[in-house]
């Protein structure tokens, strides 16, 4: 509680750095904030240009499918990468003013926050043009934007804090954030992920230890967000409990408090380490 109190008290300075980092993105830049909306409508264009050129074969919704996932992974991605100069990247702010250190990782995330938003509508206009969005099961985008929101606050908290102390972090969240990519189902379908897993693990095909895939949280926040927005798609694989859905829930949450924790014991040693 004393945490929120102040950063209620310290809220102008939040609402500052977010401003902040979203003018840096679009520093110098002619169109500005349109480039939220355009990025996302030309990214669109140009994967479509490619589903014709390769005749993807992955059911008439892959593209939308893909396109969704991608736009989705990239509010992850982005707080991974923009989060390592969080407190690096303010050196002179940690060291002569006093103020919750939190805020500096929340403004990263809040600013890629305010992005995916606008990316977000334009994924839905998308998604109604091609005739695939769905709104009957729309319920399911309050649990995705919380869970990805927590998860991206505490991924933000550990890797600003991480850096400071250890600056081949930068080298690490580039190789591992590729292979979490690749290890979420961005660009496959998520009963692709379970038949891996059951391959590997010689589990049975009924068994529902297949939601272990549920660890990873990027894969309860795509099958929720795709389950909100497009038509027939479920959160998790026919077969699989529902309840699996909270091992995502909980990665998310624990790395949330992770976030915290590391911003508490670090936040003394900040000045003198930089």
């Amino acid at each position: 509680m004393n945490l929120v109190k102040q950063l209620f008290q310290r809220r102008e300075l939040l609402l500052i750095l977010v401003q902040r980092n979203l003018k840096i993105r679009y520093k110098n830049s002619a169109l500005g904030f349109l480039w939220s909306l355009l990025t996302p409508a030309l990214m669109i264009l140009m994967y479509a240009c490619f589903a014709k050129i390769l005749k993807f074969s992955d059911g008439a919704d892959y593209l939308p499918f893909l396109v969704a996932g991608i736009v989705i992974w990239q509010f992850t991605a982005g707080c991974m990468n923009d989060s390592l100069q969080a407190i690096v990247g303010n050196t002179n702010l940690v060291k002569k003013v006093a103020f919750p250190r939190i805020i500096l990782p929340l403004s990263t995330a809040f600013a890629n926050g305010v992005n995916f938003l606008l990316t977000l509508i334009v994924l839905i206009v998308y998604l109604m043009l091609a005739g695939v969005f769905s709104y009957t099961n729309i319920y399911w985008l309050i649990p995705a934007v919380i869970m990805q929101l927590m998860l991206c606050i505490g991924i933000c908290c550990i890797c600003s804090v991480s850096n400071v102390f250890f600056r081949d972090t930068e080298h690490i969240i580039g190789i591992g954030s590729l292979a979490w990519f690749f290890l979420s189902p961005v660009f496959y379908r998520i009963p692709m992920q379970t038949s891996a897993v059951t391959s590997v693990l010689g589990l049975s095909e009924a068994s529902q230890f297949q939601g272990i895939v549920f660890l990873n949280p990027m894969t309860g926040i795509l099958g929720l967000y795709r389950a909100a927005l497009m038509e027939n798609q479920l959160p998790v694989p026919v077969g699989v409990s529902l309840w699996w859905l909270f091992a995502s829930a909980g990665v998310c949450l624990a790395l949330f408090i992770a976030g915290l924790i590391a911003i508490h014991k670090g936040d003394k040693s900040f000045g003198d380490v930089l």
